[in-house]
């Protein structure tokens, strides 16, 4: 199998960091699949944050990983590494990818792959793997997440937004979400949100304690850092967890420890992208028995914002540092 494969590729890569024009088509050779690894071929890729920071050059790819940007993708597999039994040649799989996903064919850990469902199109499939993975750690094994409790999430139209509104109406949480924009907020209310902030014309943290009675929220998802911090934890319960993944308002923050002493509060993060496989493959199998049945039945698909050919993945990063998509961006490889 691995010996019918071309030789090269197309791919978005570039050669310096630096704005979206720095993207550009390149062939490159066609990767071989190390034991314990698929080689996809690649129907759509995600477009996401991490992948823009990486362009800016501020997030470089771990080792041994792709230089491409890329961290999901839908396909099919092309070719099985040594020692892989649990996927076949042939079969539709979406996967988290350690880089590598704005190319023609990418190399994925078997053990982050998941099957495609019938009913779910492949730009659908393509927009699920990093914010379903991040989301599920994040919420719900760093967070503890459990029915009946409040999630305050920043950023409530992104991406991780979406998905943080969906699943966590799915296993019985009340959400209340941040946006910029009174249209922002009417669409992350559509999508399920509970309640929703327009951070550029109300504040935030009292708009929280009205909404819970001044009891506040048990969870925090913060994208932003910075000076959102000490405000996050204004919005917490007593035994609240705050949980950051991002750090777009800014790397440090002031906090009061006796606040969190006095107030049981627990502050916790996570970045996927380092993590180990044999993590990210206990993630995926954990992901596979209790969230994708929601995939498979149709209760749960991605918001799609928009999608770019592969020869134009500049469009697409220019697109998410504006700031106006709604949902997933996704790119058409193959």
């Amino acid at each position: 199998m691995v010996d019918s494969l071309p030789e090269t590729m197309m791919a978005a890569g570039y050669d310096a960091p630096g704005g979206p024009e720095v993207l550009r088509l390149e062939e490159l050779p066609v990767p071989r699949p190390a034991p314990d690894e698929v080689l996809i071929k690649v129907a759509f890729a995600g477009v996401n944050r991490p992948d823009v920071i990486q362009r800016m050059g501020f997030y470089p790819p771990p080792p041994g990983a792709s230089p491409l940007p890329g961290l999901e993708v839908s396909g099919t597999i092309a070719a099985l590494g040594e020692g892989v039994t649990a996927w076949l040649p042939g079969q539709k799989v979406c996967a988290l990818a350690p880089g590598g996903g704005y190319g023609e064919y990418c190399l994925v850990p078997a053990g982050h792959c998941l099957p495609v469902p019938a009913g779910l199109a492949m730009d659908e499939a393509a927009a699920l793997p990093e914010t379903l993975f991040t989301v599920w750690h994040n919420v719900f094994e760093r967070g503890y997440a459990r029915e009946g409790e409040t999630l305050l999430v920043h950023g409530g139209t992104s991406g991780i937004g979406t998905m943080a509104i969906m699943l966590a109406k799915h296993f019985g949480l009340t959400v209340i979400v941040t946006c910029g924009g009174a249209s922002k907020c009417a669409a992350a209310l559509a999508i399920g949100a509970d309640h929703a902030i327009d951070y550029k014309a109300q504040d935030f943290v009292a708009e929280v304690a009205r909404i819970t009675g001044g009891k506040g929220v048990e969870i925090v998802l913060d994208m932003v850092a910075g000076d959102y911090v000490p405000r996050n934890l204004q919005c917490l319960a007593d035994d609240g967890r705050h949980i950051t993944i991002a750090v777009q308002g800014g790397l440090q923050a002031s906090v009061s420890m006796v606040e969190i002493m006095r107030r049981r509060l627990t502050m916790t993060g996570s970045t996927l992208r380092p993590r180990s496989d044999a993590f990210k493959a206990l993630l995926a199998q954990e992901i596979r028995e209790v969230a994708w049945p929601l995939v498979e039945n149709g209760k749960l698909r991605p918001i799609m914002d928009q999608t770019f050919a592969l020869a134009d993945a500049d469009q697409a990063h220019a697109r998410m540092e504006a700031g106006s998509h709604i949902g997933k961006i996704v790119l058409k490889v193959g």
